[in-house]
């Protein structure tokens, strides 16, 4: 057998291979600037590279600014930065306001219009509070943490979502559970909530008087999916593999790689 037949036998496989194609990308979005700055937010971005690189579901580009919330080009000086238009998802745990009003319409339009993914971690929703649409797409306000760190009993309302099927239906996790204002069961799916028969009410600053404290939502914005989780205070947590699961699902969900739409 000649070489020339040999070099052509080797190629001709390579000729046949379905194209690959190319792994989805997120924006893991973990400005602090302007906010109070979690311990935490090193390591939790740090695990979503990992889980999304171990998973093969997607690349992850990680900015501790909010300069790539733009469809806009992005001015000199600055060399090889992606805006919006490259990404398929933001993962965001920032707290703040820093964005101005082009980039705030640039977000919104990112999920509603384009149906690109949210995903919204511990402070995810603790930020932006003079500008009401933020809550509307994400789902609602950081109000306050009643109780701190603490064991908190959890109720998984829908296991059959791509992110809760890590969790036992009923358990405990230590972390700070956020409660929230501008938050409404009719614009959110709830996934899971604080199980209001087993807690303290005598700790001060609880003003959710129907007693609902959700850990986890999904919810369409426009033609995107969005989901908050309020776990993921300590960098203990992002050790969870539970948690873990939960957000890699929850990324994935967000960009259209498991699961369905959610319907209220």
């Amino acid at each position: 057998m000649t070489k020339r037949l040999l070099l052509a036998l080797a190629i001709l496989p390579a000729l046949h291979a379905p194209a690959q194609t190319p792994r989805k990308r997120v924006l893991a979005w973990a400005d602090t600037i302007t906010g109070y700055q979690h311990d935490s937010v090193s390591h939790a971005v740090a695990v979503l590279e990992r889980l999304g690189r171990e998973s093969g579901a997607f690349d992850t580009y990680i900015r501790t600014d909010s300069q790539a919330i733009t469809k806009q080009p992005i001015p000199e000086p600055a060399k090889n930065t992606r805006n919006l238009t490259y990404f398929d998802a933001i993962f965001y745990i920032g707290t703040g306001d820093n964005l101005n009003a082009e980039q705030k319409r640039d977000l919104l339009s990112f999920i509603h219009d384009d149906g690109k993914g949210f995903v919204g971690a511990h402070t995810g929703d603790d930020a932006f509070f003079d500008w009401p649409e933020f809550a509307d797409m994400i789902g609602g306000w950081f109000d306050n943490h009643p109780w701190g760190q603490f064991d908190a009993p959890v109720i998984v309302e829908d296991p059959a979502f791509p992110a809760m099927k890590a969790f036992p239906l009923k358990f405990t996790i230590h972390d700070e559970i956020y409660e929230h204002k501008n938050f409404s069961r009719d614009q959110v799916h709830v996934l899971a909530s604080l199980d209001s028969s087993k807690l303290d009410y005598t700790k001060p600053g609880i003003n959710r008087k129907d007693h609902d404290f959700p850990v986890a939502w999904a919810k369409m914005y426009g033609k995107g999916r969005v989901f908050y989780s309020t776990f993921g205070h300590a960098q203990e947590t992002w050790d969870n593999p539970m948690v873990q699961k939960m957000y890699l699902e929850a990324v994935k969900w967000s960009l259209r790689q498991v699961g369905e739409d959610v319907h209220l």
